[in-house]
């Protein structure tokens, strides 16, 4: 019997590809660069100096990835923009307490190492880092044969920002009277992808990701990949100006799950129903799935990706203050008195739909 002479390659993990695969990530990563980046990619960790004009920093940091997102991309095979999807779920998770994101790590895992679809996915991780104003400090790439079925991958990566301590925001200062204002988002973001994908593949077929989205102009594979927004720089330039009491980047969770996260006691939100346009990509999902109204709420955004809770006083101010960077806006609810929960409420501009209390 032959025994065979064994090589890291003949294994499945080839190392020349990956050396490939630093190649062609560097100057993505260079572009990112900004004040606090020391040094270059390809040492054993990413080094970065904290501003100097934070005198009592405070760095927040988070991690996420970009879920069964993943699947529509493999059914399109495209794969330049997921890297926008990851940055923005760990950046507006940073924003939203009050920090400036400073630098990303990122984490992709394949069976197969092609350095060209690699290099296709960092391009989009660049992207959102340069859209969140954040350095590309580094990552990881690994080759692991036979875990992941051939042409997919996984993706994970965590942002780190930083604020004073004292202008941290937790949602603590919010008070009843306090008004929403909600930010648009650009489709589903990156939440809600496995009820998504079992409506269309059940109504529409085995290639549902080429069917036309009503009103024309994208196939739904389109609109199911769209990147999700990133709110760094227009929500940045409202910190400088106005006190935020609290903010709500709406994720896993919906509006049900995401809104009681910033409210201290003595608090409800309540949201008008109606008071924003919700995108066809969701009333398509919830008349084809026959989704309940309060299964959409605590699953999908429904057209808003982030809410500001701020003053009576200074809403009018940040709502100009947005528009003037060509940056729409809603006004979503309030803040009542009551428990930490969400009360939904109709406006004249929608039917009244059943729903629940969270």
């Amino acid at each position: 019997m032959t025994q065979t002479r064994w090589t890291y390659r003949k294994a499945g993990v080839d190392i020349a590809a990956g050396d490939e695969a630093v190649r062609l990530l560097a100057p993505l990563a260079a572009a990112t660069r900004r004040p606090g980046v020391l040094g270059g990619i390809g040492g054993f960790g990413g080094l970065f100096a904290l501003p100097p004009r934070l005198k009592r920093p405070v760095l927040v940091a988070s991690t996420d990835g970009v879920g069964t997102k993943l699947k529509i991309a493999f059914a399109l095979d495209r794969h330049d923009s997921v890297g926008i999807d990851l940055v923005a779920m760990s950046v507006n998770d940073v924003l939203v307490q009050g920090a400036e994101p400073l630098f990303f790590l990122d984490y992709v895992a394949c069976g197969r190492l092609r350095p060209g679809l690699i290099a296709d996915i960092v391009k989009g991780v660049a992207e959102g880092c340069r859209q969140a104003g954040c350095a590309l400090l580094g990552g990881e790439t690994a080759e692991m044969p036979g875990f992941y079925r051939p042409g997919e991958y996984d993706l994970a990566g965590f942002a780190v920002g930083a604020a004073e301590r004292g202008r941290l925001i937790d949602g603590s200062a919010i008070r009843p009277g306090d008004v929403m204002i909600g930010l648009p988002s650009s489709g589903l973001h990156s939440n809600g992808y496995s009820l998504a994908r079992a409506v269309v593949e059940e109504r529409f077929g085995a290639r549902w990701w080429r069917r036309a989205l009503p009103g024309g102009g994208r196939t739904l594979g389109e609109a199911l990949l769209e990147p999700t927004r990133i709110y760094v720089r227009p929500v940045l330039g409202l910190l400088r100006r106005f006190a935020i009491g609290g903010m709500v980047h709406l994720t896993g969770g919906g509006w049900t799950g995401n809104i009681p996260r910033v409210l201290p006691r003595g608090c409800a939100a309540a949201v008008d129903i109606g008071s924003w346009p919700v995108p066809p990509l969701f009333s398509l999902l919830e008349r084809e799935g026959r989704i309940g109204r309060d299964e959409m709420l605590r699953t999908f955004n429904l057209g808003i990706g982030l809410i500001l809770v701020v003053r009576p006083r200074d809403a009018e101010g940040v709502e100009r203050a947005l528009r003037r960077r060509g940056e729409p806006c809603h006004r979503v609810g309030e803040i009542v008195r009551g428990g930490r929960r969400v009360l939904y409420r109709s406006t004249r501009s929608a039917p009244p739909r059943p729903g629940r209390t969270a």
